[in-house]
């Protein structure tokens, strides 16, 4: 009966407004930021520098709200209902939908932070002296808190929502048909509906147009570090081409296809790269740091999650935590649609779990295995300084036998996450400007996926990543109240499911 509904909505002529509207508005910044990139760079900062400022308390309190909103729906009597008819049953295996919805939300950042953070950390920590046992407890406390349940219940609060409208209630895969409950089908149709999903396509573009850039100067990184030659602009533009052939043609395949089968080979990668790394690297200071790091992090949660200065610096706060919430956010509409799209069948409290509980169980993992190498390192003074962000895991692991095979397993890793992102990203682009239709057409994808590209080499010759990036973080900031509003919405759609409502 659903799917019949689905259909019916996907036969009407299309309504390209989405698509050509939040086209145009990316052109548009895109070619400021091209043609001034100084005025852009300035504008950006600013506007970020704001924002993080004066309202790094909603940023806070928003983040927190939806974990415990998360947490306590898991748990409630809507915990059992499924996001389909009540006889559907999953489309993807565990295994997979894990990989997928991994994949997809944070992955190639964990490659790239997971060494360098916890240095950072432990090198400029708060409250304690650096280089000290405390500066390891705060390392490890503060990536697990970065990392942990609060940005994969920031992506749930979207892909809840608009997994029930979809697969339960029939509606298009638009971020603007969560609000059907609470505004009507008539304002999600008109100007409230297109602006909605106008914002959310603009987040998504800006988002992995930046990705692809930084993924491509951090893969350049490794190569030029494992094999010895030169990082040039030539280099850098072969991997995008590289890159964006794979990404295309896996999007274009399906999520049955291509996606999927990336992102089962993303999780033997990324088992492989964390037991050979484990087993070569301190393992007692690894178990150790996993323990410490998470009693520290359940400890202080509360604490943790609301604590901001009212009259004191809160610099290391809005540049560390507060950007991290907002670049989560920004990211919540694409991956939230993604994970979503793969999710049909899941109970509320299946979902839940799988996309909160276990990716951040796994962060926690990663972070004590390749935090605990490069503090190591550190600690018995064999490092005193670290490099850049995108080559501090090949500088570390250098210094540990099998260093040259690991380090050669998570430049393939950081290809295989980085095309997983980029294409789960084209296929909601597809989705999103093609009125929610869970399988766009090839042409929408294809189009999105050069687009993206193109975007992130033309950003990348004019060294304007960076302002792109800060831009989109800021321009993100109205899903906080995008996202309350779809708690209450979907609250409101749970109460009155044929499941609960009142005969």
């Amino acid at each position: 009966m659903v799917d019949k509904i689905v259909e019916s909505n996907m036969a009407k002529k299309p309504d390209n407004t989405v698509f050509y509207a939040s086209m145009a508005i990316v052109i548009a910044i895109v070619g400021w930021g091209l043609a001034a990139q100084a005025s852009f760079a300035t504008f950006a900062d600013n506007l970020l520098a704001y924002l993080s400022n004066t309202f790094g308390w909603a940023y806070l309190l928003a983040m927190f709200v939806f974990v415990v909103f998360a947490a306590i729906l898991a748990f409630s009597k809507y915990g059992d209902l499924k996001l389909g008819p009540d006889d559907s049953t999953p489309d993807f295996s565990t295994k997979s939908w894990f990989a997928m919805l991994f994949g997809a939300g944070m992955g190639i950042g964990l490659v790239f932070w997971g060494v360098a953070e916890p240095i950072y950390h432990y090198l400029g920590p708060v409250g304690a002296e650096a280089g000290t046992p405390e500066a390891v407890d705060f390392a490890f406390k503060t990536s697990f808190k970065h990392w942990g349940f609060h940005p994969w219940a920031n992506y749930s609060i979207i892909g809840l929502a608009l997994a029930y409208m979809q697969f339960r209630k029939g509606k298009p895969g638009l971020i603007s048909s969560i609000f059907i409950p609470l505004v009507g089908d008539k304002a999600v149709q008109g100007v409230f509906g297109k602006t909605v999903d106008i914002l959310a396509v603009f987040a998504t573009v800006a988002g992995v147009a930046t990705s692809l850039g930084m993924g491509t100067l951090q893969i350049g990184s490794g190569i030029s570090y494992i094999f010895g030659v030169e990082q040039t602009m030539f280099m850098n533009l072969m991997i995008i081409a590289v890159v964006t052939v794979i990404f295309i043609w896996t999007a274009v395949s399906g999520v049955d296809k291509g996606i999927k089968v990336l992102g089962d080979i993303n999780l033997v990668l990324a088992g492989g790269l964390l037991v050979g790394t484990f087993l070569v690297g301190n393992k007692v200071a690894t178990m150790n740091g996993l323990s410490s790091g998470l009693g520290l992090y359940l400890n202080d949660f509360l604490k943790d999650s609301l604590s901001i200065s009212a009259f004191g610096d809160n610099s290391w706060l809005s540049g560390w935590t507060v950007f991290y919430w907002a670049w989560w956010i920004a990211w919540a509409p694409f991956v939230g649609s993604f994970i979503a799209r793969i999710s049909r069948g899941r109970t509320i409290r299946e979902f839940i779990g799988g996309v909160i509980f276990a990716p951040a169980m796994a962060s926690f993992i990663w972070f004590a295995v390749f935090g605990s190498l490069g503090l190591n390192l550190f600690n018995n003074g064999t490092m005193t300084e670290i490099g850049a962000a995108e080559t501090a895991l090949f500088e570390v692991m250098q210094h540990y036998p099998l260093g040259t095979v690991l380090s050669f397993i998570t430049l393939m890793l950081l290809c295989t996450f980085f095309i997983t992102s980029a294409n789960s990203a084209t296929f909601v682009l597809g989705m999103l400007t093609s009125e929610g239709d869970l399988n766009p057409s090839n042409q929408k994808k294809i189009i999105w996926g050069l687009f993206q590209s193109l975007l992130a080499t033309a950003l990348l010759l004019a060294g304007g990543l960076k302002s792109l990036q800060t831009i989109s973080v800021a321009a993100a900031f109205p899903f906080i109240f995008v996202m309350f509003l779809a708690i209450a919405s979907f609250m409101k759609a749970l109460v009155n499911d044929e499941k609960f409502a009142k005969k």
